[in-house]
């Protein structure tokens, strides 16, 4: 799987796309779609948002449609406000007036799709989520494994490119209407418990060493809370509790300037042989490689300014 990159590095994104991001990964498959076609990507990918991140939209010129997978924010569609937390979906029209914001200590990591075509509206509105409200994925791993494979066609060459696309958004579409369901005050009581575990993760990662630990100060059986996160989650509970600390050194690598070693310290490793090889597990590449491109593409950015 890609890893996310820096979105700063990227020159070519449309204005409708936010630079509030730490990272971003995005595909532009069609940004002058025919308005003759029943369907058609535009445009999506993954990206995190830093703590400023706000978009107030009066109006858009196709439909969205989004996946919390990290972090915690809230949506405004038209008049009605909603939390956002891993697992749920949001979706807006040409028409839908919308605000997205990111809690600042919990930043987001969020997927999205855009599209259009005279189709469009209505398979959206079959999946439930142009009822001015959300939904909630119990099998968020299915919806994932979807917006990535969107990304990976939409990236290779080749005049069909766009029909393949088509046909995983109508797949995504079909999802959708499997797995997920409307947020209501009877959630189910697994999925309750699954939030309270992941609060308290997101709350504490930095002190949390082990799975262990979670399990135990969250009252819940090991075995128990790897259940809860393979099926509302799509990950391992472990790798969630390590992608949360990564997520954190590399704010620390590339935002605050510190040394490897250092990371490694803040974070309780045993050492940094430790930590780097944790740091690849998550990011596919070792810290000290991430901090020495970052600094070569900003340099090869000062230098084709100049």
């Amino acid at each position: 799987m890609p890893t996310d990159s820096q979105p700063e590095l990227n020159q070519s994104d449309p204005a409708f796309i936010s630079d509030q991001v730490s990272q971003a990964r995005r595909y532009y498959l069609d940004l002058n779609p025919s308005t003759n076609d029943a369907l058609t990507v535009v445009c999506g990918g993954v990206e995190r948002t830093r703590a400023d991140y706000v978009i107030s939209r009066d109006c858009f010129p196709y439909f969205g449609m989004e996946l919390v997978t990290e972090g915690r924010g809230e949506v405004w569609l038209g008049d009605r406000n909603f939390s956002l937390t891993p697992g749920v979906m949001f979706a807006y029209g040409p028409q839908t007036p919308h605000r997205i914001v990111s809690r600042p200590e919990f930043h987001m990591r969020k997927y999205f799709v855009d599209f259009t075509g005279h189709e469009a509206e209505a398979a959206l509105r079959q999946t439930g989520l142009l009822s001015g409200s959300t939904l909630l994925a119990t099998r968020m791993h299915e919806l994932v494994a979807l917006f990535e494979m969107l990304d990976r066609e939409a990236r290779i060459d080749g005049e069909i490119a766009g029909e393949v696309c088509r046909h995983v958004l109508q797949l995504l579409f079909a999802k959708i209407r499997q797995c997920c369901l409307a947020e209501s005050p009877t959630m189910p009581r697994a999925y309750e418990t699954y939030e309270r575990v992941r609060e308290h993760i997101e709350k504490h990662f930095l002190r949390l060493k082990n799975v262990d630990e979670v399990a135990a100060e969250c009252d819940i059986t090991p075995v128990h809370l790897s259940r809860l996160f393979r099926r509302f989650g799509g990950i391992g509970a472990y790798r969630f509790l390590l992608r949360k600390k990564m997520n954190r050194a590399a704010e620390m690598l590339l935002e605050e300037r510190l040394l490897v070693k250092q990371v490694a310290e803040e974070l309780d490793f045993s050492d940094a042989f430790q930590f780097s090889r944790a740091f690849k597990r998550i990011y596919g590449i070792p810290p000290n490689q991430l901090v020495e491109s970052r600094q070569a593409a900003l340099e090869a950015i000062k230098r084709s300014s100049s």
